[in-house]
């Protein structure tokens, strides 16, 4: 079944979830006016053409690097500099900079600036081979993502920080705003799900997260420029769902954690595998 199909069913299968839920009220209040954001730069909601530009930018920034105009250990300009450069919003670099990092071309070092990192081999290439025509190669891909996740949402709700809990949290506010204007989730949902690996506080879970890619959010494959074309109600759900985690992971409760995780991807491989069946 291709995408193109899939796109049809999925339009007309959504499921019918419960509403959009904020933070619960015992998180309620959590700004920290000092806390220095790290670099998990796509928080920000995008233009509704923004992602075009994102495109645009980052593919400039990725060919300057094959060529090697950019090369391993140079410092990309400021991001007042990137701005200026491609006339573009700082939003708009900051989603660039985060979609090359996810694909491990760059590497963001706090207070110093983002620098060009050496080609690598092996499992990162593996893990791009997701086949965007076949929806059992996108089942494939949640499976292995399963068996990251599940664990590090676990380890996240033993080891999280304050600030990293705020993160995760900030990640459901900015999708939210996304929903409720019609833009793409897609950065923001790889945001919060690295924001999870990262309070793991154990690095190996976002650099296997990263391996995967863009493609990590199957809807990334079943967008449209930069709108999101996932009905309301799906958007809605998986909202839901990333709730859940969020509350458990800040309630310190490892085993809620694990179990909203697995619930949520699990749900994402039952909801594409139905798709197979009634293809």
């Amino acid at each position: 079944m291709s995408v193109n199909e899939f796109v049809g069913h999925f339009l007309t299968k959504a499921h019918h979830p419960t509403p959009l839920g904020g933070r619960n009220a015992k998180h309620e209040g959590w700004s920290n006016p000092i806390l220095k954001r790290s670099d998990h730069t796509t928080l920000e909601a995008p233009q509704r053409r923004g992602r075009n530009l994102v495109e645009t930018v980052g593919q400039r920034l990725r060919n300057a690097i094959a060529k090697g105009d950019l090369k391993p250990g140079d410092k990309l300009p400021s991001e007042s500099g990137l701005t200026q450069q491609h006339q573009v919003s700082r939003t708009v670099i900051r989603e660039a900079i985060a979609s090359l990092r996810a694909d491990g071309l760059v590497e963001v070092r706090h207070g110093v600036g983002v620098f060009v990192l050496a080609p690598q081999a092996g499992l990162q290439k593996g893990f791009r081979s997701v086949d965007s025509n076949r929806v059992s190669s996108i089942i494939e891909m949640l499976e292995v993502r399963a068996a990251i996740e599940i664990e590090a949402a676990g380890l996240a709700a033993s080891r999280s920080s304050p600030a990293q809990q705020e993160l995760i949290f900030e990640c459901l506010d900015t999708m939210n705003r996304q929903i409720a204007a019609g833009s793409s989730t897609v950065e923001s949902d790889r945001a919060f799900h690295l924001a999870i690996a990262d309070s793991t506080n154990n690095p190996r879970f976002r650099e296997l997260l990263e391996a995967i890619g863009q493609q990590m959010i199957p809807r990334s494959l079943l967008q449209e420029e930069d709108v999101d074309i996932s009905p309301p109600d799906y958007l809605s759900q998986i909202q839901s769902e990333h709730s859940l985690i969020a509350r458990a992971i800040a309630d310190g409760d490892d085993s809620a954690a694990r179990d909203a995780m697995r619930t949520h991807l699990k749900g994402s491989q039952q909801r594409y595998r139905a798709l197979i069946r009634r293809s």
